[in-house]
Parts: structure tokens; C-alpha cells; sequence
């Protein structure tokens, strides 16, 4: 990958943390984000198609925002005209009207349409739209608790968070790496290792969940009963009572599940547990999640507590993550993931709060963290702070080179990064500004590699800019390139 757009790569991927509102069961008019990829098909062009009038119709219907009819009309015409030269892209358009209706059911037919196009039309014009709107639908498959989707979402994740390996010769600065989301609890129905499949338990199951439905003073004490159980033949129904529980509405719901969280010797259960105090959405859940953060020694349950706190999106659960980030005598990899979290909640004022944290923490692994957690944030003020730490020689380099970095990716103004090269006295610096140059899109970077290429005093940059250069798709750089070329 030439352009390495780390942080919305990172977005479309870990929909599953935060970076875009996921489309649920709105009305379209709520959806807080589009999906990328072009707003309407094509006008029809192919006379005599015989799919083309039910294209015309389903075209209509998706600019009509009908998108249920749309996505009825799209699925027709693979189905019925799987010739037709509107069929390959219809299974897409079919999986964008049903991305944009929301819901569970919807989203999974919308990815099954996706893959019914790659398996059939591998060349379809729009499978590059396709991939990218596929891992949307899979990060909200995720949140929503869909361990494929998790698992393909992680996987993809991995491969498009590691930074390009800059071609050779010149050799270019490494990027740095971002750090990986942790892995979200899977939702109960799931139990990952194949032990739960006794028909009687799922009777058992049913009775109690028909009970609860019908009178839940009496259900909860039997549910208690269950929960207290530690014998190896309950744990399956244990599994599944936290879930009873997180259903009922009662009072004492945050309480039963603490208990079970932290006392019960199936992981599973004690992993239920957290997740559904995460769903219930309660202070006095936040404060259980919280308890749970800081009294637990089990560092996997600590690292569900962190992801559940971080899906609460309250001011008491941002403290709590807040409060553990700061934390010396906590793990640095737990206190990472907190850092982590903080970012993607977003807002000036989580920023604000990180570049305060960055100048009182001295482990330098945390502080590359938090260089990164300030770079997705974005804003002009976060911009020119990286730029700043980028500047300040008595940071350690690796530092600077990162705050370099992230810079460069979380979109600081243009003139302060030209305006760096100057400023900088150091080789290695430069090395890297010039690959952070690079990796921009706007005319004004590739200006400035052009003058580097041209007037630098040092050849070893020169080389690295007129490298770059040639990977550029600006058409000034081919030109640039052959002036030079071409020199007597």
C-alpha cells in the first residue's frame, strides 16, 4: 500500500471501537456517516439488457432512499438475469441499500451479497467499493457481538495497520505501529468452546427465560441459585443465566453479575458477566466495571473491564479509564489499552487531557501510545502539539520521529510540516519528514520534495526525495524526474 491512510484504515476495520457511528435500525436521514464509495449507480446504458428496466427501477428506488424496495429490485437481477451486464455490480448496490436500512439480519444478508459477488464476478467495477463498504458491515457485525465478523475484522485489522516496507534502494524510515484494539467480549449464544450443546441445558434455559418473562421476583432467586453453582455440569447454564440476568430489570442486576464476574472459575461466565454489566448501561454498572478495574488481579478480565468501560461512553466510565491510565503500579500493556480507548472517545477535551498525560508519563512505550491516540483525534491544535514534540530536541528521537509520524497521518497543516524541514539540522529527522511528505496527497508536499530533490546540499536526501518522488502519482514529479534525467 503506497498511501498509507493508517488511521481511517484502522477506522473502517475496528468499526468495532468508535471511530464512525454504525448505522443500527435509524431512519437513513440519522445515518451519522456514509459509507465511501459513490452515493447512486451509474445512469443505465445498456439498451437491450434484460435487466435493464428492473436497474432503472431499483436505481430510482435508492435515490428515492427506498432502500428495502432497492435492495429487493437489486437481488433480482443476478437472480433472474445472471448475464446481464448490470448483474455484478447489483450485488452491491443490493448490499448498500441493506447497510443503510441497519439491523442484524439486514447487515448479514448485505455481507453474504458480498461475497456471493466476489465468489461470481471477481472483476466487478465496484469491488474496490465493496471491500471497503464489507468492512463496515463487519465492524458492525462486531460490536453487535458476531465472533466471524470480530475475527475478520481483527484480521484485517492487522494486515492494514502494519506500515508499508518502503521499497529499496534508498532504505526509508520504518513507520511506527499502531497499537492492536483488544479483542471485544463475544455476546452469550457463543460459547467458543463447543461444551454447550446439551438439548436438555437449552430446555433448562428456556424454562427459565419463559419464567422470567412471566414473574421476575421469582425467577431471580432460582437464577441465583444457578449463578452460586460451581459444579463442572452447570457451567454451560451458568453461562447462560448471566445473559437472564442482564434481561430482567432489576435492581439488584449489576450486583449478580459483579458476584459472578468475579468469583465464578469458569472464564467464560466471569467474561459473560463483564459484557452484559457493559450493556446494561447503569452508574451503578459503570461503577461494578470500575470496581472490577481496579480490585481484579486477572489481567484477561481487566482487559474486558477496560473495553466494556470504553463502550459506555459516559463522563464516570472516562474517568474510570482516565483514573487506570495514570496508574504506575498498574500493567503497562492494560494501561496502554486505556490510553488506547481514551482516543477513540474523542472530543478536544480527551486530547486536551492526553497531551496533558503525555508530559507526566515516562514510560516511552506509553508516550509513543499516546502520540498515536492524539493523532486520531484529529484537529488543528492536536496537529500542531505533534508537531511541536517533533521539534523539541530534548525528547528522545524515537519520540520525535513518531510525533513526526503521526503528524504527518492525523492530518497537521501542510506549511507547519514544510516548515519543519528547515528547522531540523539532523539527517535522520529529515529522513523521516521526507517519507512523512510522501505519504500526502496535497500539491504543496510534493512542492517540497521536488525543491529537496533539486537544491538540498545533502545527496543521501536527495536520492530519498527523488525516491519518493517516483512513487508519486503527481504528474509534476514525472516531469521533475525527467528535467533531471535529462540534465547535460
Amino acid at each position: 500500500m503506497h498511501r498509507m491512510q493508517l488511521g481511517l484504515a484502522l477506522a473502517a476495520a475496528v468499526g468495532t471501537i468508535g471511530w464512525w457511528e454504525p448505522v443500527r435500525d435509524a431512519p437513513p436521514a440519522q445515518v451519522a456517516q456514509e459509507p465511501r464509495g459513490p452515493e447512486l449507480p451509474p445512469p443505465a446504458s445498456l439498451q437491450g439488457d434484460p435487466a435493464d428496466s428492473i436497474y432503472r427501477t431499483a436505481r430510482e428506488a435508492l435515490n428515492r432512499r427506498d432502500y428495502r424496495r432497492a435492495a429487493d429490485l437489486f437481488a433480482r437481477i443476478p437472480e433472474a438475469f445472471p448475464r446481464s451486464g448490470y448483474a455484478a455490480d447489483a450485488l452491491y448496490w443490493q448490499a448498500f441499500a441493506l447497510y443503510r436500512v441497519g439491523g442484524s439480519r439486514q447487515l448479514h444478508e448485505a455481507r453474504d451479497a458480498l461475497r456471493r459477488q466476489r465468489e461470481r464476478f471477481p472483476d466487478a467495477a465496484t469491488r474496490g467499493d465493496a471491500a471497503s463498504l464489507d468492512l463496515r458491515i463487519q465492524g458492525e457485525l462486531a460490536r453487535g457481538g458476531d465472533r466471524e465478523a470480530a475475527e475478520e475484522v481483527r484480521r484485517v485489522a492487522g494486515h492494514i495497520a502494519e506500515p508499508p516496507e518502503p521499497p529499496a534502494p534508498p532504505a526509508a524510515t520504518d513507520a511506527p505501529e499502531p497499537p492492536a484494539p483488544p479483542e471485544p467480549v463475544r455476546p452469550v449464544g457463543d460459547p467458543g468452546d463447543g461444551r454447550c450443546k446439551d438439548d436438555g441445558d437449552d430446555m433448562k434455559v428456556a424454562a427459565l427465560n419463559a419464567l422470567i418473562h412471566m414473574d421476575g421476583e421469582k425467577a431471580r432467586p432460582i437464577l441465583r441459585r444457578v449463578l452460586a453453582r460451581r459444579d463442572a455440569a452447570s457451567v454451560c447454564l451458568r453461562r447462560k443465566a448471566v445473559f437472564l440476568v442482564s434481561q430482567g430489570g432489576s435492581e439488584d442486576v449489576e450486583e449478580i453479575l459483579l458476584a459472578s464476574a468475579r468469583t465464578d472459575p469458569d472464564p467464560e461466565v466471569q467474561a459473560q458477566a463483564v459484557f452484559w454489566l457493559s450493556q446494561v448501561g447503569s452508574e451503578r454498572a459503570v461503577g461494578a466495571l470500575d470496581s472490577i478495574l481496579r480490585t481484579s488481579t486477572d489481567r484477561r478480565l481487566q482487559d474486558k473491564a477496560i473495553f466494556a468501560l470504553s463502550q459506555q461512553g459516559s463522563p464516570v466510565a472516562l474517568k474510570a479509564l482516565r483514573t487506570y491510565a495514570e496508574r504506575s503500579d498498574a500493567p503497562e500493556s492494560l494501561r496502554e489499552q486505556a490510553i488506547f480507548w481514551i482516543g477513540q472517545s474523542g472530543g478536544p477535551e480527551s486530547a486536551a487531557y492526553l497531551r496533558e498525560l503525555f508530559g507526566r508519563i515516562k514510560g516511552e512505550e506509553l508516550r509513543k501510545k499516546i502520540l498515536f491516540s492524539i493523532s486520531q483525534g484529529g484537529g488543528a491544535e492536536s496537529g500542531r502539539w505533534l508537531v511541536g514534540v517533533a521539534r523539541d530536541r530534548a525528547q528522545p528521537t524515537e519520540i520525535r520521529k513518531q510525533a513526526l509520524f503521526w503528524a504527518g497521518q492525523g492530518g497537521a497543516a501542510a506549511p507547519d510540516l514544510i516548515g519543519l524541514y528547515g528547522a531540523f539540522d539532523d539527517r535522520e529527522m529529515k529522513d523521516q519528514l521526507i517519507f512523512v511528505y510522501s505519504q500526502r496527497d496535497e500539491p504543496a508536499m510534493a512542492d517540497k520534495l521536488l525543491d529537496i530533490a533539486r537544491r538540498d546540499p545533502d545527496p543521501e536526501l536527495r536520492k530519498k526525495a527523488l525516491f519518493w518522488l517516483g512513487q508519486s502519482d503527481d504528474p509534476r514529479a514525472a516531469k521533475a524526474l525527467q528535467d533531471i534525467i535529462e540534465q547535460p
